[in-house]
């Protein structure tokens, strides 16, 4: 999330030419004297570099272009080393590289794009390792809500810095971006060490009446698998692949929103980068407000026994992408209403967070036994979204600056309701038969 904000003023050629189209209503705060005094106000505090609209797409996909090595290692680490010290240790390499960042630009792109490469590889051993926790910590009635107040947690992040990040580009310059972040990060990484424990068991101040009822709770799951996999189940397992598509799909979303959202506020609705990021903020915000009470709701239909886990995740998968693809996709044809834009940006990823109630933790309920490594499956789909979407978007915005947002946002729209659509038809929320607490056939499992 930095590079995506600080990117604008990175670089002297982000602002597009604007459109006749291009917003005629103007942002509600004195910006309009704009985009140049932007530059002039970021040059003078800090390097701005001569990279084009493909160069630029290529930096914010290098963040995944590593990530497919990583996550189903990281399952096995977790279980070797423990999601405490593994997830912590990454944590600190991720905040360090990013204080290097600047000086990674300044050496050159080639050592830049490195630079992400690697720490796209840490980060998602981070994230993938996080889910074996919630195997041994959430109690399978409370799981959507536990799941999703964390996921609120990166959801802030990014509206945090999306929204000190545009004034700290445009006043003290781009690099305190990520010294600022980074050195966060590496206070953050230090209190999770502190604060956090692999299991119930082990922690030190936990209850003992809380102890025995996350323990009792999680017993009819079983055990975690150890280094035993029911591959060929698994691969055939088409609740299993329409989870990942899905994560594919909306993931492809997801970074055409976090890599592109701010240049398409400064290019397109002509705002300077402080406004860009405070405007940018605003969806996460919403997204943020609204992902915990979705699953507070999903708990409780769940618990009243109102719906069906399945019928829970599959409709709130559905809400989650048809509502937000619609906006998002009318974006480009309400451009010239500023207000109209946002206020469409916002609702979409307000609407969007009830998905995390739905197919994205799924995941857990097919198979908890093997959460971490589904979560590292995933991963892998997400991120090859993550590859392969800015780079595409890039490339269509740098053809034609008009036409290139209207294809991104409609390209986006289709990939998720194709994603939707594969898994209403083939999802399941019930414990696959592969994942019960039994051995399996020797022939299907892979020692």
């Amino acid at each position: 999330m930095n590079m995506s904000i600080a990117l604008p003023v990175m670089v002297n050629n982000t602002a597009l030419p604007s459109s006749p189209n291009a917003s005629t209503e103007r942002p509600p705060v004195d910006s309009q004297d704009n985009w140049n005094e932007t530059l002039n106000e970021s040059k003078a505090v800090a390097a701005v570099y001569d990279w084009s609209p493909e160069i630029q797409g290529v930096i914010l996909s290098s963040l995944n272009y590593g990530s497919f090595l990583a996550p189903i290692p990281s399952s096995y680490m977790a279980e070797v080393f423990g999601t405490r010290y593994l997830s912590g240790t990454c944590m600190f390499i991720t905040s360090v590289l990013a204080l290097f960042t600047p000086l990674a630009a300044d050496t050159g792109v080639t050592v830049l794009i490195v630079l992400r490469v690697i720490q796209g590889i840490v980060q998602v051993v981070l994230l993938t390792s996080q889910y074996s926790i919630w195997a041994r910590w959430a109690p399978p009635q409370e799981r959507s809500q536990l799941i999703t107040i964390a996921v609120a947690g990166s959801v802030l992040g990014c509206f945090i810095i999306f929204l000190v990040g545009g004034y700290l580009c445009q006043t003290i310059g781009w690099p305190c971006v990520f010294y600022i972040f980074g050195g966060i990060g590496c206070v953050c990484s230090f209190l999770w060490f502190a604060a956090i424990y692999d299991d119930p068991v082990s922690h030190p101040f936990i209850s003992t009446k809380e102890k025995e009822y996350i323990v009792c709770s999680l017993a009819q799951e079983g055990s975690p698998p150890g280094w035993s996999l029911p591959t060929k189940a698994m691969i055939k397992s088409l609740p299993l692949w329409s989870i990942l598509i899905f994560y594919f799909s909306d993931y492809w979303h997801f970074f055409v929103l976090t890599s592109f959202l701010p240049t398409f506020i400064t290019s397109v609705l002509q705002a300077n980068i402080r406004d860009s990021g405070i405007l940018s903020a605003l969806p996460f915000a919403s997204a943020c407000i609204c992902v915990v009470p979705g699953g507070l709701l999903a708990d409780f239909l769940l618990s009243r026994k109102i719906l069906r886990l399945n019928t829970i995740r599959k409709l709130f998968t559905a809400i989650g992408v048809l509502f937000p693809a619609a906006l998002f996709t009318s974006v480009y044809w309400v451009r010239s209403s500023f207000s109209t834009t946002i206020a469409f940006l916002t609702i979409s990823s307000a609407i969007k967070s009830f998905a995390q109630s739905g197919a994205l933790v799924n995941f857990v309920d097919i198979a908890p036994r093997y959460s971490a490594l589904l979560r590292a499956l995933s991963q892998i789909f997400s991120y090859l979204a993550g590859a392969i979407s800015p780079t595409v978007n890039g490339f269509l915005i740098s053809q034609d600056p008009e036409l290139g947002w209207r294809n991104v946002f409609l390209l986006s729209a289709a990939v998720v309701i194709l994603g939707l659509i594969f898994y209403l038809i083939f999802g399941q929320a019930e414990v696959q038969d592969w994942a019960k607490c039994r051995h399996a056939p020797a022939s299907e499992r892979t020692e």
